[in-house]
């Protein structure tokens, strides 16, 4: 078995995988019940079913071009969904399409009483 065929077999193995992750985060879509939850199935099973994906496909194709242009879109995905997911997420608490009673510990509505709080002291300056 040659090295070009452990490579193909490695890059398809990998494919699959990744299209199992994206199909796991696709279901946790539709079936987890409020925006948070959502959220963690949009993020974390799709960031991961992506890279494996390109990697299967850096595997299988095996030009540097490719490579380069994979390598940029993994990273791209990598460090923009958490932050998306995180604004996502904030904006949802703020206009109360979060359950909070499936919240553990919810630690952002004591530091918007706190703001809230702030913002309400009148000013001292003249």
């Amino acid at each position: 078995m040659s090295w070009t065929s452990v490579l193909d077999v490695a890059g398809g193995i990998s494919l699959l995988l990744g299209a199992f992750m994206c199909l796991a985060g696709a279901i946790g879509l539709v079936r987890f019940p409020d925006t948070l939850s959502r959220l963690h199935a949009a993020t974390k099973p799709q960031t991961l079913g992506l890279i494996l994906v390109l990697l299967g496909l850096a595997l299988t194709i095996r030009t540097w071009g490719a490579v380069t242009t994979l390598v940029l879109v993994g990273a791209t995905q990598f460090f923009t969904s958490p932050v998306t997911a995180h604004l996502v997420g904030r904006s949802a608490y703020r206009h109360g399409n979060v359950r909070k009673d499936l919240l553990v510990v919810d630690e952002l509505s004591e530091a918007l009483a706190r703001h809230d709080a702030q913002d309400n002291t009148p000013d001292s300056s003249p």
